[in-house]
């Protein structure tokens, strides 16, 4: 049974025009993840800087680098570079990173731990465990084992992740599907996982074309445009998107194809064999590297494809969505719980450039049953995937786990896609 307790009255009084008050002590997470980027990166850094600022003090632990640290110190976020952490099983690192982690738990008194990742997940709930936290909290973003690997490695990360399941009191999952693979999998005990949506800063999504993004990327104004975002790394599995560019270039020769990121330090060599496999195969894609405004690039798309191999739900399908463009993705983990066909978007087979081709033809060959999905997938998105919905939920669940009362739920709004929307899009 959860806390009650009675709401607070309207103020009599405004609190300026009261004696000076005694500071309440507010609830401190700790969010700990491996690296600070991508879309776990994002999730936790609006886990943290959307938080209610009168009731929680948020901090943010992780291996030092990446692109998010000074929007969460700007965002008043406490920042703590793990000095020892590393991305790779490395257990001379990994034990002084735990050891970095038990002395700020012990030196800080947190009440919530919440980590983010298998790695870092692994690490933390270890620390806090030794630590003493109160409560403890794992997100499920994706999985460390997944089909891409050998079977003894896959093996391996999963007695790992299983090894430390019973040191947390709650887990989240970034979808449904992704919740029930977590307990199926026995990383999680059946009625542990709450599925909580991966928010992304909706503000940030353009929800139409730019008309000057074909004149930046050098494209003539007539013809459809599909295209990507994302870092070119396995996970995304560029070179799948290249071949499925190839079998619409045969068949569409008026498509023009664009693909928005770049690669990591140890990702380098898979970019420049991307490359060279457009090369190989003559079709003609825009490679525009790391954009800015990659948000912008995207809502231009006639068709936004992810060719991944693995999610936990997808940043950029969420992203995608947000802006209303027609999706194509593969039905990989939690993907599908957002990507309905012929509701909001097409599934295709995961590395199956043929299967992804056919998708993307398809929408091409309707382009107002594409447009409909991609304001259907907007509405959706934008009425369920918000900084206060995810932070609402969050909230609830951390008092929960304290014994407070349930904070006043921000509830997603019910959203509506009419034939002058469709039209408007056109």
């Amino acid at each position: 049974m959860r806390a009650v307790w009675p709401a607070v009255p309207p103020s009599v009084v405004p609190r300026r025009r009261l004696p000076e008050q005694p500071e309440l002590p507010k609830v401190k997470v700790l969010h700990v993840i491996t690296r600070f980027i991508g879309g776990s990166g994002g999730n936790t850094l609006i886990s943290a800087v959307d938080m209610d600022s009168d009731r929680y003090e948020t901090w943010v632990a992780a291996m030092p680098g990446g692109p998010l640290w000074d929007q969460a110190r700007a965002g008043g976020v406490r920042t703590v570079d793990v000095v020892h952490m590393r991305e790779r099983i490395s257990p001379l690192h990994d034990l002084l990173a735990c050891f970095e982690l038990v002395r700020l738990m012990r030196r800080e008194r947190f009440s919530v731990v919440h980590t983010h990742c298998s790695k870092a997940g692994l690490i933390a709930r270890v620390a806090a465990r030794l630590s003493g936290v109160p409560a403890v909290v794992h997100t499920f973003h994706l999985f460390a084992a997944h089909d891409g690997l050998s079977w003894s490695r896959r093996m391996a990360y999963l007695w790992l992740d299983r090894s430390v399941r019973s040191l947390a009191h709650r887990y989240v999952a970034v979808a449904p599907r992704v919740a029930r693979e977590a307990v199926e999998q026995r990383l999680a005990r059946p009625g542990s996982v709450v599925v909580v949506p991966s928010a992304v800063e909706l503000s940030d999504i353009p929800t139409a074309p730019d008309d000057g993004v074909r004149a930046d990327l050098g494209l003539p104004p007539e013809g459809p445009i599909v295209g990507t975002v994302g870092r070119i790394v396995a996970q995304k599995s560029p070179i799948d998107f290249v071949r499925m560019c190839a079998v619409i270039h045969a068949e569409r020769p008026d498509v023009h194809f664009v693909m928005v990121g770049d690669a990591t330090l140890e990702s380098a060599g898979l970019e420049a064999e991307t490359r060279q496999e457009a090369e190989r195969l003559q079709v003609p894609i825009v490679f525009t590297g790391f954009r800015p405004d990659a948000p912008r690039i995207a809502a231009a798309f006639d068709v936004y494809v992810v060719p991944s191999l693995y999610e936990g739900l997808g940043r950029a399908v969420t992203e995608a969505m947000a802006s209303g463009r027609p999706v194509v993705a593969t039905a990989v983990n939690g993907v599908p719980d957002l990507v309905e066909p012929g509701s909001t978007g097409l599934l295709a087979r995961p590395a199956d450039p043929a299967s992804l081709a056919a998708a993307v033809v398809w929408m091409l060959d309707h382009p107002a049953e594409a447009r409909r999905m991609g304001l259907q997938g907007r509405e959706r998105v934008r009425s369920h995937f918000g900084p206060q919905v995810m932070c609402g939920a969050l909230d609830e669940l951390y008092s929960e786990l304290l014994g407070l009362p349930a904070p006043e739920r921000v509830e997603a709004q019910q959203a509506t896609v009419s034939d002058a929307d469709v039209l408007r899009s056109a």
